[in-house]
């Protein structure tokens, strides 16, 4: 296992206390279900009632908060700290949901799912080639890939950061050309793709692609 993902799985959990720590939990999912149907509007995509989903890294409060329509696994290594630290993450109020506390890599489901998600997810890996290999193979034929991430505005900075671990929640560090290319080396189409918001060192970007 990589050391420096599982320093950023350390710093990922650490971040989740930090922000939810004084925050009104139901007010904080009612804000999260309203963000998620915003990116399913921008995005074109709405998943038909009874459409089995995948959430790839789903965390506390994942898309499959707004997918109670569909049959959904959602999957995050950290599921049983949510759990454990967070009294609002209880898997038993979403009854059409399978959680997997695995990671994404050790994904074993194949032409399993009609959409798949991995929202802010895929440079948080341990492996990225291995992980977005397993989200293409678990596409059901035809299926649709909704994958957002940051990426560098300025290429060259991708290696600074690389050298220097300079962004501890990433172990990876990628522009938007490197993840077009990788999706396409999964015999992926990109359909269509959005700047969901525009940073000085990154864009957080959100893909489309389909099978």
């Amino acid at each position: 296992m990589n050391l420096r993902w599982q320093i950023a799985q350390w710093g990922e959990l650490r971040w989740w206390r930090a922000y939810l720590g004084k925050t009104d939990h139901e007010a904080y999912l009612l804000r999260k279900r309203a963000y998620w149907q915003r990116v399913l509007a921008t995005a074109g995509v709405s998943p038909p009632p009874g459409s089995v989903v995948l959430d790839a890294g789903c965390g506390p409060a994942g898309i499959f908060i707004a997918l109670d329509q569909c049959h959904v696994d959602a999957l995050d290594p950290l599921l049983p700290q949510y759990q454990r630290h967070f009294d609002f993450f209880d898997p038993e109020r979403y009854p059409y949901a399978r959680f997997l506390a695995q990671p994404l890599e050790a994904l074993a489901e194949e032409k399993s799912y009609d959409y798949v998600f991995c929202l802010n997810v895929i440079n948080h890996v341990d492996k990225l080639p291995e992980a977005l290999h397993r989200l293409a193979a678990a596409l059901a034929p035809g299926g649709t890939l909704v994958l957002s991430v940051d990426v560098h505005r300025r290429p060259w900075l991708k290696y600074v950061f690389r050298l220097f671990q300079a962004d501890l929640l990433h172990p990876h560090q990628h522009d938007s050309a490197d993840y077009e290319a990788m999706l396409a080396g999964e015999g992926l189409h990109i359909d269509s793709r959005f700047l969901l918001k525009k940073g000085r060192l990154f864009n957080y970007v959100l893909f489309v692609a389909t099978l």
